[in-house]
Formats: C-alpha cells, sequence, structure tokens
C-alpha cells in the first residue's frame, strides 16, 4: 500500500475531511495535490471528492459552523471555507454527455465512476487523510515512469474535451520523460482529432499554452505538437525548432522560464489566443524596431535581454553575458537634459525637436555626452 504524508494533509482541509468521514462519508485528496506530492513537486490547490450529494455537503458543513458556497454545484462542487481557506468538495461524478467542450454529468458514489472521467492515469490518483493512496487505475506506475498517458482511449478522453489534446503536451513538458518519449497512442488521437480545437475558446487555449511554454523545457512537447499538426491549429507559421535553442541560451545565463519570451520566440499568428493587456504589451514592446541598449532605456533590461535572446536563438548564435551587463547599465540611466534647460530659446515644436534630437545624440554615444555638451 502507497502512503505519503504531506503539510496539506494536516491543514484546514482536515477539519472538512473529518466532517464527511464522520458522517459516515468517504473524503478524498484527488488529482493534483496527490500527483505532485507524491513526486515531491510543490502542491496550489487542493481538492476533495466524497460520495456525498452536493446538498450533504452544505448541510454538514452548515451544523459543523462552516461557511459553505455553492460555487458549482450543479457540477457538483462545493467550496468550504475551513479556518480561512476555501476547500473544494465535489460529489463523485460520471460523464452522461460530451459535446467536445462541456460535459452533463451524473453524482455516483463509485470512486472508479470518477476516476475515469479525468484525463490522465496520474491524475486519478486519490489520498484519505491518513495518507493512505487509493488507485483505480494504475496511474502510479506511470506517474512514477514519467509517463503521460490517457484514461482508457486517448480518443474517447479527447472527444470529451478537445482542450485535452493541449493538456497532453503540457503535461508532458512539466512531467514527462523526455528520453522516453511521448506516448505513442496519446500523439496519434492528437493528431488525428486537432481539428477540434478550433472549437475552443480563446482563454482556455491561451491559458494552456502560456502553462506549457512556463514548463523548465518545452522544447521536447513543442516539438511533438509541431510534427502532430497541433501547433499550426494555435501558431500557424510558428517556428517551433527556435524553442530548444532559446531553452539552451536561458539556461546559459542561468535565466528562469518565461512564457511570453518564448511565444515571442514561436513567432506565427496568434490569433486564437486571447492574452492581457500586459502580456500584449509585453509583447510588443520586444518586437518593437530600435538598437537593444536604446530599447533597454525605454523599457527596461528584461525586455532588452529577451529580444537579444530571441535573436541570437533564431539564428542559432551564442550570447555574449556582457550584452546583459550593457542592458542593465543602460536601463537606469538617467536624461541629463529636460524642457527647462532650452527655455525660454526654445519653445513648442523647436523645444520637443531640439529635445529629441539631443536624446538621439545622447543615446548614440552610449549615454556619454554630458548636460553641457548637449546644450
Amino acid at each position: 500500500m502507497t502512503t505519503l504524508d504531506a503539510p496539506w494533509l494536516h491543514g484546514p482541509a482536515r477539519g472538512v475531511c473529518t466532517m464527511l468521514e464522520d458522517a459516515g462519508y468517504q473524503a478524498w485528496f484527488v488529482g493534483g495535490a496527490v500527483r505532485n506530492a507524491l513526486i515531491d513537486v510543490p502542491v496550489s490547490d487542493l481538492d476533495l471528492s466524497t460520495d456525498a450529494l452536493p446538498e450533504t455537503v452544505m448541510s454538514l458543513a452548515k451544523a459543523a459552523g462552516l461557511k459553505a458556497i455553492p460555487t458549482g454545484i450543479d457540477h457538483g462542487t462545493v467550496t468550504i471555507v475551513s479556518n480561512g481557506e476555501p476547500v473544494e468538495v465535489t460529489t463523485f461524478r460520471r460523464d452522461v454527455a460530451t459535446d467536445g467542450r462541456h460535459a452533463v454529468v451524473a453524482f455516483s458514489d463509485s470512486m472508479e465512476d470518477d476516476a475515469r472521467r479525468r484525463d490522465f492515469t496520474m491524475n486519478a490518483l486519490y489520498c484519505d487523510i491518513r495518507g493512505k493512496v487509493a488507485d483505480p487505475l494504475g496511474g502510479l506506475l506511470d506517474l512514477h515512469a514519467h509517463r503521460v498517458r490517457f484514461i482508457e482511449d486517448p480518443v474517447t478522453r479527447i472527444k470529451e474535451d478537445y482542450l485535452r489534446i493541449l493538456r497532453f503536451f503540457r503535461f508532458y513538458a512539466w512531467y514527462g520523460d523526455t528520453d522516453a518519449g511521448i506516448d505513442a497512442d496519446g500523439l496519434a488521437a492528437c493528431a488525428m482529432y486537432a481539428d477540434g480545437l478550433d472549437g475552443l475558446s480563446s482563454e482556455r487555449v491561451t491559458s494552456e499554452m502560456l502553462k506549457l511554454l512556463s514548463a523548465s523545457d518545452p522544447a521536447p512537447a513543442v516539438a511533438a505538437m509541431g510534427q502532430s499538426g497541433v501547433l499550426m491549429h494555435i501558431l500557424p507559421g510558428a517556428a517551433r525548432d527556435v524553442v530548444a535553442v532559446l531553452v539552451h541560451l536561458e539556461q546559459i545565463l542561468g535565466l528562469d522560464p518565461d512564457p511570453i519570451r518564448r511565444l515571442v520566440a514561436l513567432g506565427g499568428e496568434r490569433d486564437c489566443l486571447r492574452l492581457s493587456n500586459a502580456q500584449q504589451k509585453a509583447i510588443d514592446v520586444r518586437l518593437v524596431d530600435m538598437p537593444l541598449t536604446e530599447l533597454a532605456f525605454r523599457n527596461g533590461a528584461d525586455a532588452a535581454t529577451d529580444r537579444y535572446l530571441i535573436e541570437q536563438a533564431s539564428m542559432t548564435q551564442p550570447v555574449d553575458p556582457a550584452r546583459l551587463v550593457d542592458f542593465e547599465a543602460a536601463a537606469v540611466q538617467i536624461f541629463p537634459l529636460n524642457a527647462a534647460d532650452l527655455m525660454p530659446a526654445l519653445q513648442g515644436a523647436a523645444l520637443g525637436k531640439s529635445l529629441k534630437l539631443a536624446e538621439a545624440k545622447w543615446i548614440a554615444s552610449g549615454f556619454t555626452l554630458a548636460k553641457a555638451d548637449l546644450l
């Protein structure tokens, strides 16, 4: 029997588990928390699964003096606030009908039913309050082998929700054994049904792509996306090979993964993505046509560093760490002139033109011209 011990087993969710078990119901942590704890990866979200119906969960919480919010009660999910921390509790479910985006579910009292409606075997792992792990579909072997595998038939899982195509590549990027290669059956199914991605919302697609590109090394996953034809549905015209070179350069310089940097490097058309204003601005800044030191001065060292790395990666060229030092220095420069220095001799448009000309000369000098020189 596999067991685990994790801090969240002793946190606020413990009281919710006890509440359910004391009433004669099952209470199991499920999914990402169990998966990550088993391979010693940080856990971000906690999800509980139970055979208690949502209305029963609400009643038990009220009786225990806990706040219960029917956040997704039609789909079986109740959020319980325990010691100030929200805990999502979802009734075991089975799919009745799916359309590739949404599912009609029925409640179940069976963990096996609940496990079979999930996407990958490594996500169908459960753990009770005592740390006992339940593995109804053989996910433990896949998890420890770093094998991302659809539950049962890949085609069936994909047709239930076409976003699972992108999740397949994202999980491969984060958890897969790239030496062993991607699961062939899963890859073939993704290639066969890649057209299904066209019906998904831009928000869902964007979220998955940015998560994928945040992995330590997403290059093998991106290459597999290109091989299967999936990438052309997300970023038509993308240069998939540049990511491997970019990741190599990032690692040489000790830089953290940055999904925006990698997205810009991929290129292609981003029409099917829905980026935030901040994300779009970051992309636009990295594409602006100006010398790198000027880019660092106007938009910060990170923007210039990213553009430099992307350019070098696209040409398969090495990087010079000294350039990054130059960008840092340029980013903190302060233009020594201001409008008052040229007034009253100059006014209006002439004043603005002179300031712009002086700034251009100052930048071209490598920020060495002093105020007196510029005047």
